[in-house]
């Protein structure tokens, strides 16, 4: 097991790098001079080329694209992302204002769709073909069509604006506020975020569990006189389990970027807004930082995922 982990994670250093490589290119190659933005307004017409010169080496743009990457670059590993073009803030500032809101919603939200998804799966699969069965189904069928902005809107509307259980919008941090008023602010886009993954997890529990129940020993295990309780939580769950686990991966990866609508929607002050507002102001420090934080954390997510799978199926380490 050790070796494995190993080899995984020395695989996560070429995969990091590829990932910096492609951030960095993509705000190089974006439509606009980051020392024009920075002069902005109408004095960028009256500025000198000495002037817009001058900002560009503050900057450090005015380097080869080669030495700008290094240097971003070991700054990332440090924790320095830059400055923002506007606020002249450093984004590692920014972000640490804005992560707990992001982190609190996305853990909101994967942990809704776990709670709720694992056991309607087990229940649609143990309960092949009948009403329970079916209507699992039809949830997963409508927790997929269902676009995040419309059941945000309907969620305050009925539970913030008609029976006022929850905020409209806003949030509330879990260590200067208290549980009892971060679990008011982030229930609503927990929900919001957490009913498409739910439906994907019950749909994947169920075909998985389905599948296993047809396995030769779960029918060995029944011939034994074992009960059908036994018989599912010892020996079909943990099976049934594996494909689940694979998609807990692909599952971060949309909640990031769901907390893009989420946040929106919600007024949360969080990383998924910032993006946003990034993206419109063209502020490229920002997006270059947060593209990579992104992709960092699904990478290391996804190392997690490897080794859970690999403990659950020990057949993995040794492929």
């Amino acid at each position: 097991m050790g070796k494995y982990i190993a080899r995984r994670t020395l695989l996560v250093i070429p995969v990091l790098f590829i990932v910096s490589v492609i951030t960095f290119s993509i705000m190089q190659l974006a439509p606009g001079d980051p020392a024009a933005i920075v002069l902005g307004g109408d004095y960028i017409m009256y500025a000198t080329a000495e002037e817009i010169e001058e900002v560009r080496i503050n900057m450090g743009i005015d380097r080869p694209p080669i030495e700008q990457y290094f240097s971003w670059l070991g700054g990332f590993f440090v924790g320095e992302l830059g400055k923002s073009l506007f606020t002249t803030e450093s984004v590692s500032l920014l972000v640490s204002q804005k992560i707990e809101a992001t982190v609190s919603t996305v853990f909101a939200g994967i942990t809704i769709a776990l709670l709720f998804g694992i056991p309607m799966g087990v229940l649609a699969g143990w309960k092949m073909n009948t009403w329970i069965d079916r209507s699992v189904m039809v949830f997963a069928v409508l927790g997929f069509a269902i676009p995040g902005f419309w059941l945000a809107f309907n969620l305050i509307f009925l539970f913030s604006l008609k029976l006022g259980w929850f905020p409209v919008f806003g949030f509330r941090s879990l260590i200067t506020d208290g549980p009892i008023e971060f679990l008011r602010y982030i229930t609503l886009p927990g929900i919001t975020l957490g009913v498409a993954f739910m439906a994907l997890i019950a749909r994947m529990t169920r075909s998985s569990l389905v599948e296993v129940l047809s396995e030769d020993y779960i029918r060995t295990a029944r011939a034994k006189g074992l009960s059908e309780r036994i018989v599912l939580i010892r020996h079909a769950l943990r099976a049934a389990s594996m494909p689940v686990v694979t998609v807990i991966g692909l599952v971060f990866a949309a909640a990031v970027t769901g907390t893009v609508i989420t946040e929106s929607v919600f007024a949360i002050p969080g990383m998924g807004r910032m993006f946003v507002k990034a993206v419109g102001d063209r502020d490229f420090p920002v997006i270059q930082g947060l593209m990579m934080i992104f992709a960092t954390s699904y990478v290391f997510v996804n190392l997690g995922v490897d080794i859970l799978y690999a403990y659950l199926d020990p057949r993995v380490r040794y492929s």
